[in-house]
């Protein structure tokens, strides 16, 4: 099989850094949940947190650099007790348009972290909440007992609160139970509408399709299954070469609990940091990021199958 580096030669398409957009923000890998498919691996026993001076690193970052978009993610980002005051930071000082948070939704539910919703529409951020099905057993499998009835009473909540309504996006995210692609996420979004709605009166914004990187606990479940490398020929198999111009890591970066900078939240788990003489977000400008080459793998296979995948949804839409 043609390495990921030799399918973007062939096809004149190298993955360079372009304008840079977005920065994601990994708050640390501490989570309450231990899920199937989690390329970081994060979970409750995960000591890493990113720390208030690092935050501060990346505030600053995003004022020099021109960012316009910040996304939030783990672990569990609300985890962090510093995350409100990052927040607060950024809409005080009005640095970005739109900030985004990735949450598994159970977290909300417990006493400690109960306030935050409230927090989250006062500072208009839009929440990206992990629902790998409208279905109770299939997100089940996947996230642990007991995780689908806070799922819904969560959402509930958050509708209470104007999300998906009147108030911030709520989108919700979908991934594969186990080595395929995703459907179409048109016709899955209306799928977990139609259903959600019907069954609990939930409403929400727009769903994301993401497909599985063979990383992490996902790579170790194919590992064990005997199919992870049946699952990246697939991967290979079923690129589409128009993805190359789409994929996100040609306009964002993703920085660590520790303030490495990595060209996306994959290579993050990798451990495959951008080359760069000095690696600190509190050191580095935009000039240092832009136009050069993206850090590859095989892994990138994950990004330009099918109708390729992003962390907001699949690159046909």
């Amino acid at each position: 099989m043609q390495s990921f580096q030799e399918y973007a030669q062939k096809h004149e398409q190298p993955l360079i850094k372009d304008s840079l957009r977005l920065l994601q923000v990994n708050m640390g890998y501490k989570c309450n949940l231990q899920c199937k498919h989690c390329h970081i691996e994060a979970g409750p026993e995960r000591p890493e947190q990113m720390s208030r001076a690092v935050m501060d690193d990346c505030v600053r970052f995003i004022e020099r650099a021109g960012i316009t978009e910040v996304d939030i993610t783990g672990g569990a980002p609300e985890i962090n007790c510093e995350l409100p005051g990052f927040i607060g930071r950024l809409r005080q000082e009005n640095l970005v348009q739109r900030i985004l948070l990735r949450t598994n939704l159970t977290i909300l539910d417990k006493a400690e972290y109960a306030h935050l919703p409230e927090f989250f529409v006062r500072n208009k951020v839009e929440l990206v909440a992990s629902m790998p099905c409208y279905l109770e057993e299939n997100v089940e499998f996947q996230r642990g007992k007991g995780v689908y009835a806070k799922n819904i009473a969560v959402l509930k909540r958050l509708n209470a609160l104007g999300y998906g309504k009147n108030g911030p996006q709520l989108h919700l995210v979908y991934n594969p139970g186990g080595g395929s692609l995703p459907g179409p996420q048109q016709e899955l979004e209306s799928a977990y509408k139609e259903n959600l709605r019907t069954a609990y009166g939930i409403t929400f914004n727009s769903l994301f399709t993401i497909t599985n990187a063979p990383i992490g606990r996902f790579r170790t479940q194919m590992e064990k299954q005997g199919q992870l490398d049946h699952y990246i020929k697939m991967l290979a198999d079923n690129s589409n070469a128009q993805n190359l111009a789409k994929v996100m890591c040609r306009n964002m970066v993703s920085v660590d609990w520790q303030g490495r900078l990595f060209d996306c939240d994959f290579n993050q788990a990798l451990k495959l940091p951008m080359a760069l003489l000095d690696n600190y977000i509190g050191r580095i400008r935009r000039e240092d990021i832009e136009n050069r080459l993206i850090e590859t793998g095989t892994h990138c296979f994950t990004c330009i199958a099918g109708t390729g995948s992003s962390c907001q949804g699949s690159l046909a839409v």
